[in-house]
This record gives structure tokens, C-alpha cells and sequence, in this order.
């Protein structure tokens, strides 16, 4: 049975671009991932290091004219100071001294700063910053107290002003947006040159797997001496040497079993043949002694017969052993000759007085004719039926009929049925095969154990086939199916 053809996917080049390309996508990924984690921080540190250093400037430069305590107008004209250090205009200041607070911008609630920013600042001398998002933008707060670093105890201490920043960042936002378009721009041709170098890798490691294929193609086609050309020393290159190695070794191996098989072959032939001149002689003097045997006392009358029945069981040993040797040799060619089929299936059982033994269902005088070798014809169904009459049960059936389709090829089909046993289904596969008998005890019967065999070859040789199998109803049947000519038509219908 023909194996169904794998799905593209599950193909080597595919699942190697497929590979090439997830790695280089869960890399392109993981850089870029990275990459902008590493350059949004960055942009991030370097701004809010900027402004947090210009607003201790800008504080420190105008906390000494600050009246101490401040009221609430020196805490806005503080405030307001304060922001313009940033020309952009996009500072907001907060300035709070107990409960006095002023902003640089007249009503500002300054709803980024978070009671926890307030405490910190409260509670620490250093500055205290924080990122926070406000609508669909992010804004950077930050916050420091007003130290004196001169006064009667040694040290800095908090003047108790604290003053608050925020920013937008929008401009930080520009940047990390651009660098997202950036990564996903560089992303595309990543991926696009992935995907090439991942091709060219893929026709690298596929053109040694496709010669070690054709090369184990042409092995299963019989040509034998085929060998791979090793380049490299990778894995590909090992595994052409081991190819090569192991053609070399089934090569030698059937060179082997060829001459042994060929000896075989020719010892059988030989034996038969040398067998054939004392055979003939055995053959008449067997003859003459059946003749004499009436004649004998009864215990010299039954060695007599008994000689004579192996003698004609060794002859016919010997007649299928030369056939077997033809078809080995190929030397056996079918003689063809249009004739009408069941008139040759009556003469067989009528030559073996088989007539009365076997229930035959046959087709018409001239109604299916066929091109075959009558004599191999004849030795296909009196090996099928003897083998019927003799391991079977009757009654034994013959039959033939056309059993070609429309618009598909004609066959003419022999079916031999008997009412035994049956076969058991260990034996099916082995029925054909040379010598095989499937019970020990049947090792004396009169059958060569090549009757089968010698039925498949003949079938093979007219193009057809031939299977064993086992009724439901019981017992077995044996079904030979021989091609017809075409331009046949049939005229007998199953």
C-alpha cells in the first residue's frame, strides 16, 4: 500500500525556516525588548538628572533672598522664580512653609503630588522624585527641602520651606515613541534577512539529504554500487561515509546470497536433470514389475507396489523440481494461444477423471476465450483442484467467469472452492511459498510441496494472480484472475 504523501509543513526545508525565523523573531524581540528597556531608562535618568540638578541650582541661588519666615507673597514670587528657570514655561512650582503654600501658577492644586512624595520630603533631606501618570501622558514630581548650612549646631538642617516640581514629560515620550517606531522599523528586515540566511542554511543541509535520498532510491531500485561523494567532516558528511559504508556491505552480502542462490539453483537443476535417465529406467522396470505383480506372492506383489507408487512420487519430484528451476533460471516463456477457456478447464478434469468428483460451473462453449499457454493453463487448476481433493473436503467446486468492469481491464476468473477445514490463517501467507506444508504430520503425502509455488509462477507468467483465502460458509478457495484481451467483449455475466 502506497503511503499518503506528508503535508508540506512537516517538510525539512519548511520546519528549518520556520526555526530560523522563530529564533530570529524571539531574538529580534528580545533585543529589542532590551534594548528599549536599556534607552528608555536612559532617556529617563538623563532628563530627570537634569532637572533635579537645575532645580538645586535654581533653588540654592534663590533660598538666601528669601525672607525667613517667607509669608504667603514671598512664597509666590519664590515659586515663580523658581519656574523660570525653565524657558519652555513648562515648569509648575509649589513652595509650602507650615501651612503657607504658593504656586507659580495662580489656582494650580498641583493634583500630581501625592501624600506620600509630601511625607518623604517631610521626613528626608535629600531630594525625593517620582514618575506618575497623569490622563494619557507621564509626569516626573519632584520634590526638596530649603537647608541652612550655617547655624548654631554643626550640620545642615531643613529650613522647613519645601519646594515642589513637576514636568511633563512629553518630550521623553517623543523620544521613547521614536525609538519603538525605530526597533519595529529595524524588526522587518531582521526577520527578512532571518528568513534568507535561514533558505540558504535550509539548501545547505537539504542537498545532502536529498542525494543520500535519491541515492536510497536508487538502492531500492537495485542498483547496488551506488555511493554518495563525502564533502566535510560535519554530521551530513558522516552520515554519507555510514551510507556508503553500509551500501558497500548489502552489496557483498547480495553478491552472496546471489551466488549461493544461483548454486542453489543450479544444484537443483543438475540433481533433477541426472535424476531424469535412472529415473526412466526405474519408471519401466516398475512397469513391467506392475505387469508381473498379479502374478507374485502377496508380500513380494506388495514391495512391488510400493516401489512402484515412490517411484512415480519421485518422478514427479523431479518433473517439478526442473520446473521450479526453468522459472529460477527465467528461462520459462509462456506459449500463447487463443483458445477457448472452458474447454480447457473441462479437459483437464476430464484427463484426470475428475469429472464426477467436481462440481463445475463453466461458461458456454465459446463464450470466453482467452491468450494462454494451455499446458501451463492445465497444470494452474490440476494443482488448485488436486490440492482441493486432497486437503479439502467435497464437494469441490470449479468455476469461471468474465470478471472484467466497464472501462477497466477484462479478467478471466478461476475459482476453486472446497467444504474442508479451511486454512488457518498462520498459513494464508504462506501458502504459495516452495515446500511449505503447514502440518508436520502431512510430511509423507504424495504432494512435492511445489504444486503452489509452481501455480504461481505459471500465473505470474500469463500477468495475472492468484490468492488463497477462506469461505465464511467454511473451507477454503483459491482464486485465479488472468488479464483478457481487450477487445474482448464479454458474454457471460457473473
Amino acid at each position: 500500500m502506497r503511503r499518503p504523501r506528508l503535508p508540506q509543513l512537516r517538510g525539512l526545508r519548511t520546519r528549518l525556516v520556520l526555526a530560523f525565523t522563530l529564533v530570529a523573531a524571539v531574538t529580534a524581540a528580545s533585543t529589542g525588548a532590551l534594548t528599549f528597556r536599556e534607552a528608555r531608562t536612559g532617556v529617563l535618568q538623563q532628563s530627570q538628572d537634569a532637572v533635579i540638578q537645575q532645580l538645586r541650582s535654581q533653588v540654592g541661588r534663590l533660598a538666601p533672598d528669601l525672607g525667613y519666615p517667607p509669608d504667603r507673597d514671598e512664597l509666590r514670587r519664590f515659586a515663580a522664580d523658581v519656574a523660570r528657570a525653565e524657558p519652555s514655561g513648562s515648569w509648575r512650582v509649589l513652595a509650602t512653609y507650615g501651612r503657607l503654600s504658593a504656586t507659580s501658577v495662580p489656582g494650580d492644586r498641583f493634583a500630581e503630588l501625592s501624600p506620600a512624595l509630601r511625607a518623604s520630603v517631610r521626613s528626608h533631606l535629600a531630594t525625593v522624585f517620582q514618575r506618575v501618570a497623569v490622563g494619557d501622558h507621564t509626569a516626573l514630581v519632584v520634590g526638596m527641602s530649603v537647608t541652612f548650612a550655617e547655624a548654631p549646631a554643626e550640620g545642615v538642617y531643613a529650613s522647613g520651606i519645601q519646594v515642589f516640581l513637576t514636568v511633563p514629560q512629553t518630550t521623553e515620550r517623543a523620544y521613547v515613541d521614536a525609538l519603538v517606531t525605530a526597533v519595529e522599523r529595524a524588526a522587518v528586515p531582521a526577520l527578512t534577512l532571518a528568513v534568507l540566511l535561514a533558505l540558504l542554511a535550509a539548501r545547505g543541509v537539504l542537498r545532502p539529504v536529498r542525494a543520500l535520498r535519491r541515492a536510497t532510491r536508487s538502492i531500492a531500485e537495485g542498483h547496488l554500487d551506488t555511493r554518495l561523494a563525502v564533502e566535510g567532516s560535519d554530521e551530513l558528511a558522516d552520515l554519507s561515509h555510514t551510507f556508503n559504508e553500509t551500501a558497500a556491505a548489502l552489496e557483498q552480502s547480495v553478491a552472496e546470497l546471489r551466488g549461493m542462490e544461483a548454486r542453489a539453483r543450479r544444484f537443483a537443476a543438475d540433481v533433477s536433470h541426472e535424476l531424469r535417465t535412472p529415473l526412466a529406467a526405474m519408471s519401466a522396470v516398475t512397469d513391467v514389475l506392475d505387469e508381473d505383480a498379479a502374478g507374485l506372492d502377496p508380500d513380494t506383489a506388495t514391495a512391488v507396489r510400493l516401489i512402484s507408487e515412490e517411484t512415480v512420487k519421485l518422478a514427479r519430484l523431479v518433473d517439478d523440481l526442473m520446473e521450479i528451476s526453468r522459472f529460477d533460471a527465467g528461462v520459462a516463456v509462456p506459449h500463447l494461444d487463443e483458445i477457448d477457456l472452458a474447454e480447457s478447464l473441462r479437459r483437464t478434469l476430464d484427463a484426470r477423471a475428475w469429472t464426477g468428483l467436481v462440481d463445475h460451473d463453466l461458461p458456454p462453449p465459446g463464450a470466453l476465450r482467452g491468450r494462454v499457454d494451455p499446458r501451463r493453463l492445465d497444470v494452474v487448476v490440476a494443482n488448485l483442484v488436486g490440492n482441493a481433493l486432497r486437503h479439502g473436503a467435497r464437494p469441490v467446486g470449479l468455476r469461471l467467469y468474465d470478471g472484467g468492469a466497464p472501462g477497466g481491464t477484462r479478467l478471466a476468473v478461476i475459482e476453486v472452492t472446497d467444504t474442508g477445514p479451511g486454512i488457518p490463517e498462520d498459513v494464508l501467507p504462506h501458502v504459495f511459498e516452495r515446500f511449505y506444508k503447514s502440518d508436520a504430520a502431512r510430511t509423507r503425502t504424495e504432494g512435492s510441496g511445489l504444486g503452489l509455488a509452481i501455480t504461481a509462477e505459471n500465473v505470474r507468467l500469463h500477468g495475472g494472480t492468484v490468492q488463497a483465502a477462506n469461505r465464511p460458509e467454511g473451507g477454503a478457495v483459491f482464486t485465479v484472475r488472468l488479464p483478457l484481451p481487450a477487445d474482448e467483449s464479454p458474454r457471460e455475466e457473473r
